[in-house]
């Protein structure tokens, strides 16, 4: 993503220009867009004309287009991003007030303008990683089983499935069904070697994986260096020592996060982003087990320590960021300012990484505390029990009996 253009007031209000040129950047702009922003984009409108004999013909224009946003659809796999819009700045083919939907394309110039306060410090952080070039893919990995090969990129915020290898293979059998067994596995092989030349910049990568059941991985790296060497592919060759081949459960995608998380897989990964997400949410449910007093999940929780200065790490996933209703996002800014204000660090975690799954299925907010906290949660509790005893006696009034109903 390159930055083209920020004109941002001190109070937060403004525009940003942003030129994505990767997938991933589709990822940053979901991330930064919001309900009631105005976007501005180029858009292609279907237009009708009318001839003088009255005769009506259609066609298609490029246009730029200012919309006010009313919904986001974003589909990671794919990383396409739809904005449906209304219009609020007319032109010659578009009416003030029509709905459009933008489809925001890689090469091409959008510009975000927010209100008051809608440019905070988490939104700019956003705008920084994603137009920082060392902020890129690190991880290149292709997870396969017999005719199955999923090519991925593992980003710092995303896993980024490249292409997708699906070759039919006749069964394993003796003789001649067994010769046609293998001239259908070295196809396979030949059709992911082309896809990890096409879609893996193995050059700027810091490993890359081969995983699969069985030797099958195995396999593929003895195929693809072969093939390297033949063809004396000598950014292929000077690569070998970043390809590692290892074993997975399945050829699916899914099978990426047990990868990620082995030992000597991680011992490769020491300075991603990835991987210190990922030890950081490993200590968190350490740290429940060993001294719960220091380890809190939960919106209103979390914020009382905040609110005592106790956190050394929070961690919060983007998809609270992500919240609609400004009073909301705006809390959990806070939340983060705090903890950086009182020495603390705060980790916003990506929702479609293996690492913000777990952090959403803790509510999205976590702790680790500098020292031990008691009964964060017993206002909460008392509150229940409070309201609970005013339902019986409202119960108790309304059977006229003056007494507690259980």
């Amino acid at each position: 993503m390159k930055l083209i253009k920020s004109l941002v007031d001190r109070d937060g209000s403004g525009s940003i220009t942003l030129f994505p040129e990767e997938p991933e950047d589709m990822w940053h702009a979901y991330n930064l867009l919001a309900l009631g922003d105005h976007l501005t984009a180029s858009a292609i409108r279907k237009v009708s004309t009318e001839s003088s004999t009255g005769s009506t013909s259609t066609h298609r224009v490029h246009t730029t287009l200012t919309t006010t946003i009313t919904s986001i659809d974003f589909d990671p796999p794919s990383s396409t991003l739809h904005i449906n819009g209304r219009v609020i700045v007319e032109n010659k083919h578009v009416k003030l007030g029509s709905y459009h939907t933008l489809d925001l394309e890689l090469n091409r110039n959008f510009t975000i303008t927010k209100p008051s306060g809608g440019w905070d410090s988490v939104a700019m952080q956003v705008v920084k990683d994603a137009c920082d070039p060392a902020e890129k893919a690190e991880i290149g990995a292709v997870v396969m089983q017999e005719g199955l090969a999923n090519v991925c990129l593992v980003t710092e915020y995303m896993t980024v499935l490249r292409q997708r290898v699906d070759v039919s293979l006749p069964r394993k059998r003796r003789g001649v069904a067994m010769a046609s067994f293998d001239k259908g596995m070295e196809r396979f092989y030949e059709q992911v070697y082309q896809a990890v030349l096409k879609h893996l910049p193995v050059e700027s990568l810091k490993v890359v994986l081969l995983a699969s059941p069985g030797f099958l991985a195995d396999g593929l790296m003895k195929y693809i260096f072969a093939k390297a060497t033949a063809a004396g592919n000598i950014t292929l060759l000077r690569s070998r020592p970043k390809f590692i081949t290892a074993h997975t459960s399945s050829g699916h995608i899914h099978a990426l996060s047990e990868l990620l998380a082995s030992q000597e897989i991680q011992a490769r990964l020491t300075n991603t982003r990835f991987l210190k997400e990922s030890r950081a949410i490993d200590d968190f449910y350490a740290m429940m087990t060993t001294d719960e007093d220091r380890a809190w999940y939960g919106v209103s929780e979390v914020e009382k320590a905040v609110e005592k200065g106790a956190v050394q790490t929070l961690l919060i996933s983007n998809s609270l960021m992500r919240s609609q209703t400004v009073a909301e996002r705006r809390r959990y800014v806070k939340m983060v300012e705090d903890v950086k204000e009182s020495g603390g660090e705060a980790l916003v975690l990506s929702s479609v990484h293996e690492s913000g799954r777990r952090l959403d299925g803790l509510g999205g907010v976590a702790a680790i505390l500098g020292f031990p906290l008691l009964g964060l949660d017993e206002d909460e509790e008392a509150e229940a029990e409070e309201e609970e005893e005013e339902e019986e006696e409202r119960q108790a009034e309304a059977n006229g009996t003056g007494v507690k109903v259980p």
